[in-house]
């Protein structure tokens, strides 16, 4: 989306990015249920079938372990009881506020409320069929480099990039690097004093001398990270004149957060991943936690959107299109964040979070994350298989 921001922050900017996530997701889901909108169902007679898509508004547990979920569209809001001897607690623990769903049921004799017998998340088809290189080619997919950091891991950097430069890494023709290229300035308190380089600029240029040690004919993407110079609400710009041309090596492309590019004939979805945590947090540990983020990533491919949930930790800057939908399934998931290395498919999407290169600062060590730094996954972009390298 970068160039293309046409948000003010105002009322109507948000109703409309909402509208929109509204009618992409909505789309996606017309064709496995017979839905109605909200207006209509509640002139319905009770007891008739009905289906309803709508972004969740509520959801809240009743006295007796039932759960009442409120779906909003575009003519107003009506509540869908789930009960509890209906198989789908285990779907109801997946469900984020602000995600677009679809529920069928059986309304009730006042037709005030709607008895769910189903749910249905625009999720990515089992079917779906990837794309290929013809030829044997690869990807190296890094993220959170933090150059300016006191642990930014410079020797596991340069043992890298001296791979790359050997025959073994000769198939190695693409860099993807999924945000935070530097630790940045005033992101969380009393960062200053884990800092080596103080001034954002000089991280930025430290940054690009690092980037001159990959081989010159690597192409490289590049988005931002929330610890980027770029605003923090999400869908992130790919940088400003300023520091693109500070970072203008190898002829790197530089694209927003999220982007998705197009590499020998693969999808690649590209985010930095700053809703993983939110996602962690709300979910049951075993759906998406720290140690297996891409069961998180999992999460965010069947609700189709990379930022679900609104209002929390995650900023979102109100725009005429929502760019955090999925609207095209993607052949590989790539995201960062997190400093957790994890991967996996999903109905055949490889997800992968590709760790970090950055040792523990004092600030993970006060919140409990112990990073997964100095890898690098290696994707095979023929047979999208993947093999992780450890330089640390």
């Amino acid at each position: 989306m970068t160039g293309r921001s046409t948000g003010t922050g105002e009322y109507g900017d948000f109703v409309q990015t909402f509208r929109d996530r509204y009618e992409r997701l909505s789309k996606v889901l017309r064709g496995r249920v017979n839905h109605r909108p909200a207006e209509a169902i509640a002139e319905m007679p009770g007891g008739s079938d009905a289906a309803m898509i709508g972004l969740v508004n509520d959801v809240r547990s009743t006295k007796s372990g039932h759960w009442l979920v409120e779906l909003e569209d575009t003519t107003g809001t009506f509540p869908a009881l789930i009960m509890k001897d209906k198989g789908l607690a285990d779907l109801v623990d997946e469900i984020l506020m602000d995600e677009c769903l679809a529920v069928e049921g059986t309304l009730a004799d006042d037709s005030g409320i709607l008895f769910a017998d189903s749910l249905h998340f625009p999720d990515v088809p089992r079917t779906h069929r990837t794309g290929a290189a013809d030829r044997h080619v690869q990807a190296a997919l890094i993220s959170d480099v933090h150059v300016g950091s006191d642990e930014f891991m410079a020797d596991a950097w340069s043992s890298f990039t001296d791979w790359l430069h050997t025959p073994e890494a000769e198939p190695v023709e693409y860099l993807l690097l999924a945000g935070d290229m530097v630790e940045g300035v005033g992101v969380y308190p009393d960062q200053d004093e884990e800092l080596e380089i103080v001034d954002i600029y000089e991280q930025y240029e430290a940054f690009a001398e690092h980037l001159k040690e990959v081989p010159a004919d690597t192409e490289i993407v590049m988005i931002p990270g929330n610890h980027d110079a770029v605003r923090l609400a999400e869908p992130q710009p790919g940088f400003n004149d300023e520091i693109r041309s500070i970072m203008d090596v190898h002829d790197a492309q530089i694209v927003s957060n999220p982007a998705t590019v197009t590499v020998e004939g693969v999808d690649v979805l590209m985010y930095h991943g700053v809703s993983l945590d939110e996602v962690i947090a709300e979910l049951p540990e075993e759906k998406a936690s720290y140690d297996e983020p891409h069961k998180a990533m999992y999460q965010l491919l069947k609700k189709r959107h990379v930022a679900p949930q609104f209002g929390g930790h995650t900023r979102v800057a109100p725009e005429e299109r929502d760019y955090l939908v999925i609207e095209d399934v993607p052949d590989v998931f790539h995201t960062g964040h997190v400093h957790k290395l994890g991967w996996g498919k999903y109905h055949n999407v490889l997800a992968v979070n590709s760790g970090c290169w950055q040792a523990q600062t004092d600030f993970q060590k006060s919140v409990n994350i112990d990073p997964d730094a100095g890898y690098a996954p290696i994707l095979d972009l023929d047979t999208l298989e993947m093999t992780v390298r450890k330089f640390a």
